[in-house]
């Protein structure tokens, strides 16, 4: 994790890397679970014994929506910035989604600070979180997160 004392040190380490978090598990409870609150219960997803026979991944795949939402769990074990008076999740430049998630698969996001610019009495900053899959080169995901984080 990489530690800010101030918002202000966010616009000196601009373009620095913030590290790389654990392993987080993607099983299929967890995938069902997902489906359950989104509403999203299509086969690829929550039906195994489908998947594993007419599926071209050879089982269940997360959703696609499960891994960017696991950026915000990776954000907090990415980055800490002390002596704010709040922050706000802006949303998201760009997503890619480049590799499949296969149920099972351990993922874990590396992130850097892209840019940082003052905005209205605080400062916007641009995280890009590179979502790995354990065992292979290919990232599941890159989303640009954007934040505000204000004195």
């Amino acid at each position: 994790m990489t530690v800010f004392d101030s918002i202000d040190d966010l616009l000196r380490q601009a373009g620095s890397a913030l590290g790389t978090t654990g392993w987080h598990l993607v099983d299929q409870p967890r995938i069902d679970a997902f489906a359950e609150v989104t509403g999203d219960h299509q086969w690829i997803h929550v039906d195994p014994e489908r998947a594993t026979a007419e599926s071209p991944f050879g089982g269940t795949i997360a959703h696609g929506a499960l891994t960017l939402s696991l950026c915000m769990t990776f954000l907090e074990q990415l980055i800490e910035v002390r002596n704010i008076g709040h922050v706000v999740n802006a949303g998201f430049d760009r997503v890619r989604f480049r590799a499949p998630v296969p149920v099972g698969s351990r993922l874990r996001g590396a992130g850097t600070l892209r840019s940082a610019q003052p905005m209205g009495g605080g400062i916007r900053a641009d995280i890009r979180i590179k979502v790995e899959i354990d065992g292979t080169s290919m990232p599941a995901c890159v989303a640009d997160h954007v934040l505000v984080f204000y004195r």
